[in-house]
């Protein structure tokens, strides 16, 4: 348990979540929180402040985080650690919509200028508006006070900007973190040590070495309860222009000069402002556009989109893009990402495919090597190497693949007891992140605006030729026009 921040004449810690009653507090946020304090991570004074417009009561509200922590992290959870943790939680019913709530937030909280607080907004990007006002008003904006919000920021550069002012109003840029919970994912966070940690790719990390890279992000579900959001984003705003294109930078950034906030993001936005423009030119070959139609996924019947919504409906579910980056390191070396929902496997990998040998002396058994990183459901690292096959033979030496695999999990040994060390939530790391004040694994806003300028010039590429989605079975792995996107340049395919 750490120390009392009050022992050392700091600022109390507080963390006040607004949305705290809301889905994703329950299945992740709580949880997080939950096994950070059990690990020792949340100062011992650390107030926890549940912010929503059910009136549930604190007693109530807290048996019901209890339950929704229970459920997610179970057996890892000791009984002390829940009955520590739940007499930190005070909850509050307050409705943004109303003028007083950064008042009564204000007469919780007690004396201002004692504390450290982090507001984590759960909530709608429409709602970022009105609750930084309010917390503005009421004088809770003040450094070191910090906002934490979740990506993606609106649905385009014009209502990201609007979005970004707003909260700009109440916070500058250092206080304001933008969450993408796939940077808190262990496997993303080990691409940079896995790059800058290893003088053996460094040489290779380029297009003389690599001959394309590919990004996947498979869903076996379908768009369920977020239809709503869903048919307004599609799978480009809502998993493309944020998860994908965050693993694109890590992967193609150039090495930063030290591991800081901004030297990270530096490069980033480098990687972003690089990126060629898809136009309606060539968006035909450069993108797939698909939506899931009757099928099987996941072990279930699904009707369909169109079907699941009631109406016609021109959102793709699925998207695959063939990025290319226009800088000395990457031109010529094609990044295809992909993304859907109703996929036939849940997983998130990328593949970094090598060039085959200028020359072999092996013919065609000698195949081309491949750097494969499973993101999930596993996590770990595969590379494929071509080694001579065992025995003895009257026809020469033969070849055969051979996969040198590194499991993150069962690699290291946490505790010391043999077992694997839990696998985190990845909002623990960005919370802790966040209340430790560092931005590193945070999302600065010129990335906002660099990854929406790309992204908005494919979608109006779309509309200027009329490119529709085009219907793939639900189980499958999307349109025949995404096989057709990466099948058209050297007969390269996806890692299915």
């Amino acid at each position: 348990m750490s120390a009392s921040s009050a022992s050392n004449g700091a600022r109390q810690p507080v963390f006040v979540l607004v949305g705290g009653t809301g889905d994703l507090a329950m299945r992740m946020l709580w949880p997080s929180l939950a096994m950070l304090d059990q690990d020792g991570f949340l100062s011992s004074d650390l107030r926890i402040i549940s912010v929503a417009r059910e009136d549930c009561g604190t007693d109530v509200c807290v048996d019901r985080i209890g339950e929704a922590v229970q459920k997610r992290v179970g057996e890892s959870l000791e009984a002390e650690t829940l009955s520590r943790f739940r007499k930190r939680i005070v909850h509050l019913a307050l409705d943004a919509a109303h003028d007083d709530w950064g008042d009564k937030l204000k007469a919780e909280l007690g004396d201002i200028d004692k504390l450290d607080i982090v507001f984590f907004l759960s909530v709608s990007p429409s709602l970022f508006k009105p609750i930084c006002e309010h917390i503005e008003r009421a004088g809770l904006s003040k450094a070191p006070n910090r906002v934490v919000i979740e990506k993606p920021i609106g649905r385009d550069l014009a209502t990201s900007k609007i979005i970004n002012d707003s909260v700009a109003h109440a916070f500058d840029e250092s206080r304001t973190f933008r969450i993408d919970h796939y940077l808190g994912k262990e496997t993303v966070q080990n691409l940079i040590a896995l790059r800058f940690g290893n003088i053996v790719f460094e040489p290779l990390w380029n297009a003389q070495s690599i001959d394309h890279i590919q990004i996947t992000i498979a869903e076996t579900v379908g768009v369920g309860e977020r239809l709503g959001y869903y048919d307004e984003y599609g799978a480009i705003r809502d998993m493309l222009q944020n998860h994908l294109l965050q693993l694109l930078c890590l992967l193609a950034m150039e090495p930063p000069s030290a591991i800081t906030s901004d030297a990270l993001r530096d490069e980033k936005v480098k990687v972003l402002r690089s990126l060629k423009p898809i136009t309606a030119e060539n968006v035909q070959t450069s993108t797939a556009r698909g939506q899931y139609g009757p099928g099987f996924a996941d072990g279930h019947p699904i009707a369909g989109y169109e079907a699941e919504k009631g109406s016609p409906s021109n959102t793709e579910t699925f998207v695959a893009i063939k990025a290319e980056i226009a800088n000395w390191r990457w031109a010529g070396t094609p990044i295809y990402m992909r993304t859907g929902k109703c996929l036939p496997s849940r997983s998130t990998e990328i593949v970094i495919q090598f060039k085959p040998l200028p020359h072999s002396i092996f013919g065609a058994e000698a195949h081309a090597n491949r750097l494969l990183i499973r993101l999930q459901p596993d996590e770990d690292i595969s590379l494929t190497l071509m080694n001579k096959a065992p025995g003895l033979t009257s026809e020469g030496m033969h070849l055969q693949a051979l996969d040198l695999s590194l499991s993150l999990i069962k690699a290291f040994d946490g505790n010391g007891d043999g077992k694997p060390p839990r696998r985190r939530i990845a909002y623990e790391r960005l919370i802790l992140d966040a209340l430790n004040g560092n931005n590193a694994q945070f999302v600065r806003r010129d990335e906002v605006e660099a990854a929406w300028t790309w992204v908005d010039g494919i979608v109006q590429a779309w509309t200027d030729t009329h490119m529709k989605p085009q219907m793939y079975p639900a189980g499958t792995f999307g349109p025949v026009s995404a096989f057709r996107l990466i099948e058209r340049e050297g007969g390269r395919t996806w890692n299915d």
